[in-house]
């Protein structure tokens, strides 16, 4: 991936906004332009550039020094150990900063901020953040192709994983069997925490696997996702254990249409709500417009929820290398939860490519 074209073409958009300096702090926004991929947790990360002259400075936790170097093209790396005050190292690294300075307002804090004016005191904080999420919304070909290798990793794992589940388990248990595959496979982690609902817990759209035992004629809604060379992938089923009633089968297909009609609405240059519309149409024409509570989906790449959400009130055009999930469903509270999630790609050409390849006909597992 091109990361120094990224970061000239941040340099360009914060000249056009009249920046001095831009100060990227956010691990996935660093990973986005330098390739190197780290939590520091309390540590002091940071990609500085100063816009006029384009010189970058990227300073990161002096344990991780090493690790960056296989992988980023910065030449300028300045290590900060636990010992050091961080804005002591970069002012003296970088000199007494002065003017406009681009920052992510969602991720700094209000105590580095007010410490970096401490010390820079002729400075202005200008959120940077729309510009940031701008250029990420938009997937180069390299992306999608990492991407693409997350889904297939996390529908090999699904794959597997079914063949696993048996009447009588834990939701715990399941989760255990699905995450050891993930790892089998080749996965570098879960992108987010493991979700595998059964019965009336699948009614909580983000419910907390137990050790609720699995039953037969059970519906079970898994929910998950891995990490893979810095991207995620996303994906939700829901599966028949054992015998299932009629009113679960036909619940079933309305969120099973819901989901195809949104995918087949998807267009270049359209408003992003009529995609959440066009499911929440159908569920509202089947008699369970109050049980669909959630946005019907969120954009997908580094991080797992990112750019751009698909909601009903969100009337941003859709555009070229946008990658974002596709996910209705039919909440009743302490009844019956089912959701079905696939990753959709509007291509450069303007075309739809769905991603995700998992089989949507309802599956009896057990």
């Amino acid at each position: 991936m091109n990361f120094k074209e990224r970061r000239k073409m941040l340099q360009n958009s914060a000249q056009e906004k009249n920046l001095q300096y831009i100060w990227v702090k956010d691990p996935a926004n660093i990973f986005y332009y330098t390739g190197f991929l780290s939590d520091p947790h309390e540590r002091f990360m940071a990609y500085i550039q100063n816009v006029a002259t384009g010189e970058e400075f990227f300073f990161l936790p002096a344990l991780d020094l090493t690790a960056a170097k296989q992988v980023s093209d910065i030449e300028n790396m300045i290590a900060v150990s636990d010992s050091d005050e961080p804005l002591l190292i970069v002012q003296d690294t970088c000199g007494q900063i002065k003017g406009n300075i681009g920052i992510e307002s969602k991720v700094l804090s209000h105590y580095l901020a007010n410490s970096f004016q401490n010390i820079f005191k002729e400075t202005t904080f200008v959120d940077f953040q729309p510009v940031i999420n701008k250029q990420r919304l938009q997937k180069s070909p390299d992306e999608i192709v990492a991407l693409q290798h997350a889904i297939d990793l996390i529908e090999k794992v699904l794959s597997e994983g079914i063949k696993q589940i048996k009447i009588g388990m834990t939701e715990t248990e399941v989760v255990a069997e699905l995450e050891y595959l993930m790892r089998k496979f080749g996965a570098d982690g879960p992108s987010f925490g493991t979700i595998v609902l059964s019965g009336k817990k699948a009614a909580l759209p983000h419910g907390i696997p137990d050790d609720s035992i699995i039953h037969d004629g059970d519906l079970l809604l898994i929910d998950f996702g891995v990490i893979k060379d810095g991207y995620c992938s996303d994906i939700t089923r829901t599966f028949a254990i054992g015998d299932i009633d009629e009113r679960q089968k036909a619940i079933y297909e309305v969120v099973k249409q819901a989901n195809e009609t949104a995918i087949e609405c998807v267009q270049v240059d359209k408003p992003l709500q009529l995609f959440d519309q066009a499911a929440r149409d159908v569920i509202h024409a089947n008699g369970y417009g109050d049980y669909f509570t959630t946005r019907v989906g969120h954009g997908l790449g580094i991080e797992v929820h990112e750019e751009p959400s698909i909601h009903g009130e969100n009337t941003a055009l859709s555009s070229p290398g946008m990658v974002f999930t596709i996910e209705p469903g039919i909440y009743i509270p302490n009844d019956i939860g089912i959701r079905i999630e696939d990753i959709i790609y509007i291509k450069e050409d303007g075309s739809v490519d769905v991603l995700t390849s998992f089989p949507k006909d309802l599956i009896t597992i057990g």
